[in-house]
């Protein structure tokens, strides 16, 4: 999927006012130019593309964001928004298949529900760009997680922290209810978070304390697309691209949440330390 560089180009210089060759002198570039791109008769040049959206984001014109808005506007009944950051291009359509078995809940397609939850993730890669999909939740089966022992427990699992416990019961259980659906609303569990999931399976945490300190460091709810069914309904709408300083901003907001959210988790294991059960209490 190609950005929509013609629109975002009128869509900045109309927000800044200014005419094609005022415009083209601010980036440096002859007003021609700026005139084919936004008629979308020739292919923008990786230099256009990031002289454009720099100088947008710079001007503190979040064009990205400004779509976002436009775009939960047009949503109809069922219909939810929802945000994959990918690190470079999707090539053809979403495919469940593509994803990593070791991800939180397993092979599947996973998406967010803002922009800004999306380019955190990516903005560490330089060709990183977020997509933006119109999702139709009508007549489908969910399963919805919250910051809860069941989990904990599931993502522990999908990402090979209980191997030893396959065969339990109660993950046997886990395992069939995270598959008994279309798609999934969940948290976010991040390789930080997992680290905290990783002590309570080493039995260095109760579930207490594991879930607090989760909660601690709050990073959203992720969509994850399980069926064919949901994918079917599930379409990419919108390709944004990620200048160099609207990629660095996002690392140093994520930066800055992650110093936050570390606090918070010495909080919470000290506030919550013998309260709760460990893993071999709970799976005995």
């Amino acid at each position: 999927m190609k950005y929509n560089f013609p629109e975002d180009i009128k869509s900045i210089r109309e927000i800044l006012g200014l005419s094609q060759s005022e415009f083209a002198e601010q980036i440096g570039v002859e007003q021609v130019t700026i005139s084919r791109n936004e008629l979308g008769k020739t292919e923008p040049s990786a230099k256009i593309l990031e002289s454009v959206y720099t100088f947008a984001f710079a001007k503190n014109i979040k064009i990205n964001k400004l779509k976002e808005m436009l775009w939960r506007d047009d949503l109809r009944k069922n219909e939810k928004l929802l945000f994959h950051g990918a690190k470079s291009e999707i090539d053809g359509e979403i495919d469940i298949r593509r994803g990593r078995h070791n991800n939180d809940f397993g092979q599947g397609f996973y998406t967010g529900e803002s922009y800004e939850q999306a380019i955190s993730f990516v903005s560490g890669f330089d060709h990183s760009s977020v997509y933006y999909i119109r999702f139709d939740d009508k007549n489908l089966k969910c399963k919805r997680y919250e910051v809860d022992q069941e989990w904990m427990m599931t993502i522990a699992y999908y990402r090979g922290a209980l191997d030893e416990y396959r065969n339990h019961p109660i993950i046997e259980k886990l395992i069939e209810q995270s598959r008994d659906c279309d798609y999934i609303i969940a948290p976010i569990a991040d390789n930080r978070m997992f680290q905290i999931i990783n002590s309570f399976i080493a039995g260095e945490l109760t579930d207490e304390q594991c879930k607090h300190c989760l909660a601690a460091t709050n990073l959203g709810m992720q969509y994850i697309f399980i069926s064919e069914k949901a994918v079917s309904q599930a379409k990419l709408i919108e390709r944004c691209y990620i200048s160099n300083n609207e990629r660095e901003y996002y690392k140093n907001v994520r930066l800055e949440e992650s110093k936050l959210g570390d606090n918070k988790v010495k909080l919470a294991r000290k506030q919550y330390r013998g309260k709760g059960r460990y893993i071999d209490e709970i799976l005995e």
